[in-house]
């Protein structure tokens, strides 16, 4: 009885692993995959008839939605590191959109996110950088304070 007792705490310590591990390959290929069918549109557009384009096109589009979808699933099965915690500024939420451009004081290195890649953000380029405002993660251009993206509502 014990060691059947040991054996299904052990299958259960196992079991969330194997689903965090295949969520997370989920989202790689629906990447990949995304990226295939865009190389699929760009041949079409240069050497295929308006029908080949259009259904490329509609792959494209159903890519991009199964990689949001996955991209959910991998969020609401790893809330512990998308959890808002104990965040505050020294100034007012404001709702940002691209384009907008920040005083230095709302992107100043305390607001950086230091390692995008635990949050599965892209790479930022140069001069640019992810900060954090409240429950949203912004792309900014260090050099000019301008909004290069938007994520609303990243943190829970």
């Amino acid at each position: 009885m014990r060691k059947l007792i040991i054996l299904g705490l052990m299958a259960a310590s196992v079991i969330p692993g194997a689903a965090m591990a295949q969520s997370r390959a989920e989202v790689r290929d629906s990447a990949r995959d995304l990226r295939h069918e865009q190389r699929n549109l760009q041949a079409a557009q240069r050497h295929g008839s308006r029908h080949d384009v259009r259904e490329a096109r509609r792959d494209v589009r159903d890519a991009r939605q199964e990689l949001r979808e996955d991209w959910r699933d991998y969020r609401k099965s790893h809330r512990d590191v998308y959890r808002g915690g104990n965040w505050r500024a020294p100034f007012r939420y404001n709702r940002w959109d691209v384009g907008a451009r920040l005083k230095p004081a709302y992107y100043s290195s305390r607001y950086y996110i230091s390692d995008p890649y635990r949050y599965r953000l892209p790479r930022a380029g140069a001069n640019l950088q992810w900060v954090r405002h409240y429950n949203d993660v912004l792309l900014v251009n260090v050099r000019t304070g301008r909004v290069m993206e938007v994520h609303r509502g990243f943190f829970w």
